[in-house]
């Protein structure tokens, strides 16, 4: 009979996870150094059905027995989620958005407001929580226009579902720099960053 370790086992992880975690990992700092790209991710990953391939490469990739994580309640209502995590990455899982280094957000219109989770302090603002959101689209959707650091002049990102105020949202997060949020959208394959830095307007009709 196939135990619960040898079902996860057979069906989540890198087949190369050396290769495969830096090849994520170069995806997730490209993502970051040039906010509003898209960035796709190549390595075949096997994960709980509602957790997309970007979703998983990332865990895979970053979350380790240091980095406690939060996932948000359409997420924690599978079992199979809390196991997978577990053991493929050995994170800890908290209860306490404030607490967790990353969090995971099952989709976009589910996202809670920012002050849920950590800012990081001025002393260590690394100390913040990063939110991996799935989105069903990052090429469609209201137009935002993005400008900051990596971005030359202003870019435009369409993605979602996102909240209504997400661009106020995005506005108050960039108030707070260096302390602030910084947000990875995945969406199938592929992944944006909006890092706190970066400031998003919603454009003009």
């Amino acid at each position: 009979m196939m135990t619960l370790h040898t079902s996860l086992r057979s069906t989540g992880g890198f087949a190369d996870p050396v290769q495969s975690s830096q090849s994520v990992f170069r995806s997730v700092m490209n993502a970051l150094a040039r906010p509003g790209s898209i960035q796709t991710i190549v390595e075949a990953i096997h994960a709980p059905s509602s957790m997309m391939a970007a979703t998983a490469a990332v865990s895979l990739a970053l979350f380790d027995h240091d980095t406690p994580i939060w996932i948000d309640g359409r997420f924690s209502a599978e079992p199979a989620i809390d196991a997978w995590l577990r053991f493929q990455t050995g994170a800890p899982l908290t209860s306490d958005a404030s607490r967790a280094a990353f969090a995971l957000i099952h989709n976009g219109a589910a996202l809670l407001d920012f002050e849920t989770f950590a800012f990081g302090t001025p002393e260590y603002p690394d100390r913040s929580t990063t939110l991996v959101v799935q989105v069903d689209t990052l090429t469609e959707g209201p137009e935002l226009i993005l400008s900051g650091p990596g971005i030359r002049g202003t870019s435009a990102l369409r993605a979602g579902p996102l909240p209504s105020d997400f661009a106020s949202c995005m506005q108050a997060n960039r108030a707070l720099f260096p302390r602030g949020v910084d947000l990875l959208l995945v969406c199938g394959t592929e992944l944006v960053a909006l890092p706190r830095s970066t400031h998003v307007a919603a454009r003009e009709a």
